[in-house]
């Protein structure tokens, strides 16, 4: 199909524009998009994107922030105009993100392996180390390491429940820049924005869910069963669930209300909880103690100290003491940034191979450690082109991008790493397909990242169907960017 007329007739297309080829063809899965586009006009764009965001604006859909002491709260735009993953790339995400969840679950459970190691192993260290896959310092020296936290898992259970990747699709195919199993956010905006994206464009929904569009709330049937199986051994009958949050002044507080809402649990926060006659914490709603047997965390781990719960011991004594006890689980349990620490992602595809004897379904981006003196000299003189990880930035923190510095920032950061090298990685740079995004009331191509979230059961770990999209604002921009977009993500059906 040629675009010679319409909103994509003067849309630049690329081999790597994920709607509008490099001839200027729209992809076939996009007609039925374009066509309601053309259909809407430049005028109707833009007052579909002008009602998307006061749609989001009364429902409150923000995200957090704080600096500098305060806090503050900025609306998550989001483009009325859906993102399409194909049948095929969606499956072979799926078997990508699922194998990464289950081979990082086992190197939690190698490293937080508790007194019970085998009295002929030579030393304490966990087996993945010890057969000199990955290098000890990536357990012993990761800032995610938490020795304490090998008595705050349940055994049995997975210790991360909640697994994320966050992917790009870049000239050869999707690579994995990112693994999260310590509290990943953005369930509750995919399902946010699937609700905006049907108000904002009724007909193309309709028709779309008619030929079998996968809906995203299929995915809080899928994470509510996998936290009734975290359930701990003491935990008889029904488990009772609840949602673990620091409150208001959290930054993803939006998200905490609308998944409690979602899963028909209640919203704890630490001054609603108390400890029960035996052992283990109750919440109260409604002037009534409600047992609770899993918490699905969304506090923190380092302010798990910082705040005092309804009885008066803080949140992390009292939870701590209850799983001790046998009578709860956290979900997901502390000292998880061992596994997402970004030195260990080049070791991710060794991980699979040594822990569950298979080849790598997902490629992951380059990446040299800087810790290692041979990793520094080949890329100390091409700052400039890579990108910059702290180990212990999480969530994208203190992540530089050489190619967008100014000669001043690369003299800083130059200097930086030069200091301190092991507290860096270095990474290539990928550049991410495009997608079209309403930028003032047109279509331009934005770059496009993706976050696909897995839950691990008692048995099993599987892909949530509610993916995340995140669009850049500008044409320079990146999706990881602070003003960057959301964007409903549509997996299509085979």
């Amino acid at each position: 199909m040629s675009e010679t007329a319409g909103v994509f007739a003067r849309y630049p297309g690329s081999a790597t524009d994920e709607a509008v080829d490099a001839a200027g063809r729209v992809r076939p899965e996009w007609s039925p998009v374009a066509r309601v586009l053309d259909e809407l006009g430049a005028g109707g764009i833009a007052a579909t994107a002008a009602a998307t965001a006061q749609e989001r604006g009364l429902r409150g859909v923000v995200q957090g922030s704080w600096l500098d002491g305060r806090f503050t709260e900025r609306p998550v735009p989001m483009c009325p105009v859906p993102r399409l993953l194909p049948a095929a790339d969606w499956a072979h995400l799926a078997r990508g993100v699922e194998q990464r969840a289950r081979a990082l679950n086992a190197f939690l459970a190698d490293v937080y392996r508790a007194a019970g190691r085998r009295r002929s192993d030579p030393d304490g260290g966990p087996e993945v180390v010890r057969a000199g896959v990955v290098p000890a310092r990536l357990v012993t020296a990761s800032p995610g390491h938490r020795p304490e936290a090998v008595a705050l898992g349940t055994p049995t259970r997975a210790r991360a429940t909640v697994l994320a990747c966050d992917l790009v699709q870049g000239p050869d195919g999707w690579v994995v820049l990112a693994d999260d199993a310590r509290m990943p956010v953005g369930i509750g905006y995919a399902l946010a924005d699937r609700d905006s994206g049907r108000a904002a464009l009724p007909d193309l929904y309709a028709d779309a869910e008619a030929r079998g569009l996968a809906d995203p709330a299929g995915a809080v049937a899928l994470l509510r069963a996998a936290l009734v199986e975290a359930a701990p051994p003491a935990c008889s009958g029904a488990p009772g669930l609840a949602v673990l949050s620091d409150g208001p002044g959290s930054t993803s507080w939006f998200e905490h209300r609308l998944l409690a809402e979602a899963l028909g649990v209640p919203l704890a926060t630490p001054d609603t909880l108390w400890a029960t006659p035996a052992g283990g914490v109750a919440v109260q709603v409604r002037g009534e103690r409600v047992p609770v047997d899993v918490l699905y965390r969304r506090v923190d781990e380092s302010e798990l100290a910082g705040h005092l719960t309804a009885g008066g011991p803080p949140l992390g004594v009292l939870t701590g003491h209850a799983v001790r006890a046998g009578r709860l689980t956290l979900a997901n349990v502390p000292g998880n940034g061992v596994a997402d620490d970004p030195a260990l992602h080049r070791y991710v595809p060794e991980l699979i191979r040594f822990y569950l004897a298979e080849e790598p379904v997902l490629a992951g981006v380059p990446t040299w450690s800087l810790a290692e003196d041979a990793h520094l000299a080949q890329v100390r003189d091409r700052l400039h082109e890579l990108v910059v990880v702290p180990v212990d930035g999480y969530g994208g923190q203190g992540v530089v991008h050489g190619p967008r510095c100014s000669a001043a920032e690369l003299a800083e950061l130059h200097a930086e790493v030069e200091a301190a090298p092991h507290r860096f990685v270095v990474r290539e740079p990928v550049e991410p397909s495009t997608v079209p995004t309403v930028v003032d009331g047109t279509v331009r191509p934005r770059r496009a990242g993706l976050r696909v979230f897995a839950v691990a059961g008692a048995g099993s770990t599987r892909v949530l169907p509610a993916p995340l999209s995140r669009v850049a604002a500008d044409v320079d921009g990146l999706p990881a960017d602070d003003d960057a977009a959301s964007k409903d993500t549509w997996v299509l059906p085979g």
